[in-house]
């Protein structure tokens, strides 16, 4: 046994000692690791990636600017040159402290200007206690307005400048907080005048359907046809079936030959101004000739039964008069009789009585 023994060497170490040489072991490649893998590079490698992150920076700033929800220097400075050059109109509403309505003007606006709205409001108490605000749709409008005062009534003011189809709409004054008093703006562009009653004609003839716009003059117009819920523009004259005129004039008007049932329905004629669209509407009837008739023949029929009604009424009237009239008749001849009797029975005495009289 002890030769055993001396053949085993030197005692093997303690299980604390191995793990301490682990941890140093550990952290000695730790601290190689972090030195080798450190964030700074060398001088040449440094400037590449200065270059590369310069470059996708300049990237990101251009996408942000186009996202911004603010306009850019140009396009400020040409809006701004765009009002400075256009005419002003000022519209104006009053209002009271007892008005039970709001008050609405409709503002038509054929081209840009400059549109100054103003309201005048008359409360019964402090001036100062009242809170104005302005709206653009439902939309607040902050810092866009002024107010101020004179005398007994409030006055506040919106300037806006229309230039294209994003500032039109509706713009509102409000008086107060509980009981709010409002006004209101319709900003428009012009109307069209179609025709408000259907127009009716016949198979195989032709018709002109009219559109006009009162005092204005649009861009362009577009005709629209079709007998359903869907409507085609008619552009392309088809067979010199459709013929349009006046398509740069306050009036457009649309030919339509040789109509058929397909023709009937409803038209448009859209108009395009600088600040928006309109359109008017046009009903077209197409009849067949077979319509009228027969029209005419029921009036007919219904006058033959009226007169054949008075005709049969006559007879029967006359029928019930006739036993009537010949009992009047034998009435008034037994009377006459009886008269003639009576005249003879007393002419006899009497001429007796002038017999005696003459002796």
């Amino acid at each position: 046994m002890r030769a055993l023994q001396g053949l085993r060497g030197p005692r093997a170490p303690s299980l604390p000692l191995l793990l301490l040489c682990f941890l140093a072991a550990l952290r000695r490649s730790l601290e190689h690791g972090l030195s080798t893998a450190a964030p700074f590079k060398s001088l040449p490698v440094q400037e590449e990636m200065m270059t590369k992150y310069s470059n996708l920076s300049l990237e990101s700033h251009n996408i942000s600017v186009t996202a911004a929800p603010f306009t850019s220097l140009p396009v400020q400075e040409e809006m701004m040159t765009k009002s400075s050059n256009l005419s002003l109109e000022s519209h104006s509403i009053s209002m009271t402290e007892h008005s039970n309505m709001p008050v609405e003007k409709n503002i038509t606006l054929e081209r840009p200007s400059n549109v100054e709205l103003i309201c005048q409001f008359t409360p019964s108490g402090d001036l100062n206690s009242v809170n104005v605000t302005w709206k653009k749709g439902d939309k607040l409008l902050e810092d866009n307005y002024l107010v101020n005062a004179t005398g007994g009534t409030l006055y506040t003011q919106h300037r806006v400048a229309v230039i294209n189809s994003k500032q039109m709409g509706s713009y509102s004054c409000f008086f107060g907080e509980k009981k709010q008093q409002r006004g209101t703006f319709n900003l428009k562009v012009p109307e069209i005048n179609g025709q408000n009653k259907p127009l009716i004609t016949y198979l195989g003839d032709s018709v002109v359907l009219m559109c006009k716009c009162q005092d204005c003059l649009p861009l362009n117009w577009t005709w629209y046809g079709g007998n359903g819920s869907v409507q085609v523009p008619i552009g392309v004259p088809v067979n010199d079936k459709y013929v349009i005129s006046g398509k740069h004039a306050n009036e457009t008007r649309l030919k339509i030959t040789q109509l058929s049932e397909d023709d009937q329905g409803t038209y448009l004629c859209h108009a395009i101004f600088e600040l928006g669209e309109s359109e008017g509407h046009v009903k077209l009837v197409v009849l067949s000739y077979l319509v009228p008739l027969k029209v005419f023949c029921a009036i007919a029929a219904e006058v033959v039964l009226l007169v054949a009604a008075i005709l049969l009424f006559e007879m029967y009237t006359q029928k019930k008069k006739k036993p009537s009239d010949d009992g009047k008749e034998f009435e008034q001849g037994e009377q006459l009789k009886l008269d003639d009797s009576n005249g003879i029975e007393n002419s006899g005495p009497r001429h007796r009585k002038n017999e005696s009289v003459g002796q």
